[in-house]
């Protein structure tokens, strides 16, 4: 991606904690036919697991970036540069289904083979999907999480992605 370099995950200098929680994220995928998707997310995480650098991103069933992420070998995660948090909400709120919710939010996606970002990034991870499952109601052993967040049993769909490109300004 022009305008970029690349960097390996442990060079990274960000907390990402508070990127994800507190600047938020837009989880992007692209579709065999080229139609691609985002979403914004403020959940997720970093860490090693089966010796690689990995990312974890949850989405909801009924989040049509779903279709995206199922169907696609990789998805990336850009976080955006100050001043973007308009685009971020709306991205979160409005659906792609019913709108073309990434120019209404100003947003200029940069498409490179199969991976999405945007020129409004600081940083976008690339990562090829290495696992995926849904949470399910017997697997929590805190009962009030599913109370809280998840009254209407749309349990999460977790997808554990190698991190293959770290891309920053």
């Amino acid at each position: 991606m022009k305008g970029f370099r690349s960097i390996l995950p442990g060079e990274i200098r960000e907390n990402l904690f508070s990127a994800v929680k507190d600047d938020w994220m837009l989880i992007s995928a692209r579709k065999a036919d080229g139609r691609i998707n985002t979403m914004t997310a403020s959940w997720g995480g970093f860490g090693i697991m089966w010796g690689r650098a990995v990312c974890l991103c949850v989405i909801r069933p009924q989040r049509y970036t779903l279709e995206f992420v199922n169907e696609a070998e990789w998805l990336t995660l850009t976080f955006l540069k100050e001043g973007y948090r308009e685009a971020l909400t709306l991205c979160g709120r409005k659906s792609g289904r019913d709108c073309d919710k990434i120019a209404e939010a100003g947003l200029t996606p940069v498409v490179d083979g199969d991976l999405v970002g945007f020129e409004e990034a600081r940083m976008v991870i690339a990562g090829r999907k290495l696992y995926c499952g849904t949470f399910r109601e017997e697997g929590f052993l805190d009962r009030s999480i599913v109370a809280e967040q998840y009254p209407k049993g749309d349990f999460h769909r977790v997808f554990v992605c190698g991190i293959e490109d770290v891309l920053i300004r």
